[in-house]
C-alpha cells in the first residue's frame, strides 16, 4: 500500500495504548527486513533515515527501496526523516517522498527553536507529511553529534506546551533522560515528567534513545503516552555482529548473497521482537479501517 502519514498513526498509538517501533534503516536489506517483519505481526511501521544515511545513498534511492517494499505490503509503513537540521535536506524529502520530517533545532534557545520549527511547519504543510520537532537536548551520540550528560536539558512541561501548541505536531521529541547510543550504566528516566508533558500537551510523544532500555521502561513510557519509540544503535550492532558471526562460523563461504540473508534474518528478528514488546502486533488493520476510503 501507499507509504501513510505518521500524523493519524501516531495518534491512534497514543489513544489505543502502544507505541509504534521506527528503526534508522542502514541499507535495502535492512528496509526490507523491517517492513517483513511488521507483515508477520500485522503491525504499523516507521522506516527512518538519519541525514548521513541520505548523505551517503541520496533521496532517490532512499525512497525507491522504502516504497518498493511497502507497495505489496497490507500493513502501513512511515518513511520519516530523522533529526535534521538542514531546512533544504528537509524539503527535499517531503517533495521526493518521504511521509514525514523532523526538524532538530534543539540546541537553540526556545524562541529560535521555534522558529526555526514553524519553517518546517510550512514545509509539512505544503507536502502533506507529518511532523517531528524537539525541544530540550537528549544526551548521547546522534548522527555523529555529541551531547555530554552534563549539557544535556531536560524539557520543562509549560515550553513543551507552548511549543507543541504552535506546531501542530505529529510526534513531539523531548529530552526525558534517555540517551542515545548504548548506556553506562543505569538510565534514570523521568516518567513524572513524561506523564506532565503528555498531560500539556496531548501530542504524541517520540522517546528518543530507545537502544538498552528495559522492558519495564519501555511499558511505564507507553502507558504515559509514548507513541513512537526510536531503535538505531541496537540496529547497527546487530547488522554488524550478523555478518561477522556468519563469516567466523563460515569461514569458506564467499556467496555474498548468504552473507547477506543471516544480516537479513538477524535484523528481522530484532524487528519482530521490539515492534512485538511496543505493543504494535495486530494493530495495523484496526489502523487501516479507520483511514478514509478512495474514493
Amino acid at each position: 500500500m501507499p507509504l501513510v502519514n505518521m500524523k493519524p498513526l501516531l495518534r491512534d498509538a497514543m489513544d489505543n495504548g502502544y507505541a509504534v517501533a521506527a528503526f534508522n534503516l542502514v541499507d535495502y536489506n535492512t528496509t526490507k527486513a523491517m517492513v517483513k517483519a511488521a507483515e508477520e505481526l500485522n503491525a504499523p511501521v516507521i522506516c527512518q533515515t538519519s541525514a548521513k544515511t541520505i548523505k551517503y545513498f541520496s533521496h532517490k534511492e532512499i525512497v525507491s527501496w522504502v516504497r518498493t517494499v511497502a507497495e505489496d505490503s497490507p500493513v502501513p509503513v512511515v518513511l520519516h526523516l530523522d533529526h535534521c537540521k538542514d531546512i533544504a535536506m528537509i524539503e527535499a524529502c517531503a517533495k521526493a517522498g518521504w511521509t514525514s520530517i523532523m526538524i532538530d533545532a534543539s540546541e537553540l534557545p526556545f524562541e529560535q527553536n521555534l522558529t526555526e520549527s514553524l519553517k518546517v511547519r510550512e514545509i509539512a504543510e505544503k507536502y502533506g507529511v507529518g511532523m517531528e520537532a524537539e525541544l530540550g537536548q537528549i544526551m548521547g551520540v546522534e548522527d555523529d553529534e555529541h551531547v555530554a550528560e552534563e549539557d544535556s536539558v531536560l524539557t520543562d512541561p509549560a515550553d513543551a506546551k507552548r511549543f507543541c501548541d504552535a506546531l501542530d505536531l505529529s510526534a513531539f521529541a523531548c529530552a526525558v533522560g534517555t540517551a542515545h547510543g548504548f548506556y553506562r550504566g543505569e538510565p534514570v528516566v523521568d516518567f513524572d515528567r513524561i506523564a506532565a508533558i503528555n498531560a500539556a500537551t496531548r501530542t504524541p510523544m517520540a522517546l528518543h534513545g530507545g537502544t538498552g532500555l528495559s522492558d519495564e521502561t519501555f511499558a511505564k513510557a507507553i502507558a504515559r503516552g509514548s507513541a513512537k519509540i526510536n531503535i538505531s544503535t541496537n540496529l547497527k550492532h546487530v547488522w554488524v555482529k550478523s555478518f561477522v558471526d556468519y563469516h567466523l562460523a563460515n569461514p569458506k563461504d564467499f556467496e555474498p548473497l548468504r552473507v547477506g540473508d543471516a544480516q537479513y534474518q538477524a535484523c528481522k528478528a530484532m524487528f519482530h521482537g521490539f515492534i512485538e514488546k511496543f505493543g504494535g502486533k495486530d494493530r495495523g488493520p484496526a489502523f487501516l479501517n479507520k483511514l478514509p476510503k478512495a474514493a
